[in-house]
């Protein structure tokens, strides 16, 4: 019986993201190109607005090294420090889920998705109380590099 509960809790606590259901703290959203076109337009549109990126990670790629499949998934991590900084002030911890990372990948039935990490749920994580304008900010600037990039 415990067991039973155990399982019920797992399945409801955390919904399956691989097709774009659910939130936990994620914002997702269809794509209607590839993952990597996808990605593609992402990168291009935040060097072009100053951002830096600093990695491009190609995990169907990795899993390949070791002879296993994955379907299209990759990863972009990218920031701008005085944001980053801002909020790493006023919650260090913040560190852990700074750059910014957005993640592309292909769901089973071919779908492509785009998500990221919500920036109220990071402010919440990390106690970050007094930069409603920073977080109002980033809410807006990823919401519009994902809609451009999806699109």
């Amino acid at each position: 019986m415990r067991r039973a509960v155990v399982l019920l809790c797992t399945v409801f606590a955390f919904p399956a993201f691989g097709d774009g259901s659910g939130d936990a703290g994620l914002v997702l959203k269809r794509s209607s190109h590839s993952v990597e076109m996808t990605l593609d337009k992402l990168e291009t549109i935040v060097k072009d607005k100053g951002f830096t990126v600093f990695a491009r990670i190609d995990h169907a790629a990795g899993a390949a090294t070791i002879g296993q499949s994955l379907r299209p998934t990759q990863l972009l991590i990218f920031g701008n420090p005085k944001v980053g900084t801002a909020l790493m002030r006023s919650g260090q911890s913040a560190a852990i889920d700074l750059p910014i990372r957005v993640a592309a990948w292909e769901d089973a039935n071919g779908q492509v998705w785009i998500g990221y990490g919500d920036p109220a749920d990071l402010a919440q994580r990390h106690g970050i109380l007094d930069r409603d304008a920073v977080i109002q900010k980033m809410t807006g600037a990823l919401k519009g590099l994902t809609d451009a990039a999806a699109h």
